[in-house]
């Protein structure tokens, strides 16, 4: 019956009109949540990155996966080789440079210093990480994960237990 209702819900819904994520920078996060606390997911990404475009153009457009997003996270786009200088939850994170590149120490704290493209951070409502998760996420993938998240499996079961009894609801 609740697979019913979330259908009925996303499918009538204007949210599902939106053809694009709601993409906040990262200062403009803190305001965001400060109004209404939710689960956040920060893509980090660079601009070389094939499977980072791969995941914008595949994942991140697919219809289902934009309401979802929009309707129960904010979304992050952050750069993690930008050289600007971030503010966020009283940090202060600069740029590293490494080489003839280099990376953002936000990205690096984010992604638990692991640094690989794309890797997607998940937050709680108090914008402490839960996971970040590296590497390139078809719809359906990112799909169990976002869901999983959002509502809250993750503190009383595994992943894979998750996974065993999924049944795809928004990327289909």
């Amino acid at each position: 019956m609740k697979k019913v209702v979330f259908l009925f819900i996303l499918f009538s819904s204007p949210v599902i009109a939106q053809d694009k994520i709601n993409w906040l920078t990262i200062e403009e996060l803190e305001e965001a949540q400060s109004k209404e606390p939710r689960k956040v997911f920060v893509d980090l990404y660079t601009d070389w990155c094939g499977w980072c475009k791969r995941m914008d153009k595949a994942t991140f457009q697919h219809p289902g996966i934009v309401a979802y997003v929009n309707e129960n996270y904010y979304a992050v786009k952050f750069n993690a080789e930008s050289k600007d200088t971030i503010n966020f939850l009283g940090g202060e994170f600069k740029y590293v440079a490494q080489g003839r590149k280099g990376y953002n120490e936000l990205a690096a704290v984010l992604a638990n210093g692991k640094l690989s493209y794309p890797t997607i951070v998940y937050l709680d409502e108090n914008l402490q990480v839960i996971q970040p998760v590296p590497g390139y996420m078809d719809p359906e993938s990112f799909e169990q994960v976002i869901t999983y998240l959002a509502g809250d499996h993750y503190k009383d079961q595994p992943f894979e237990q998750y996974k065993k009894n999924y049944q795809l609801l928004i990327s289909q």
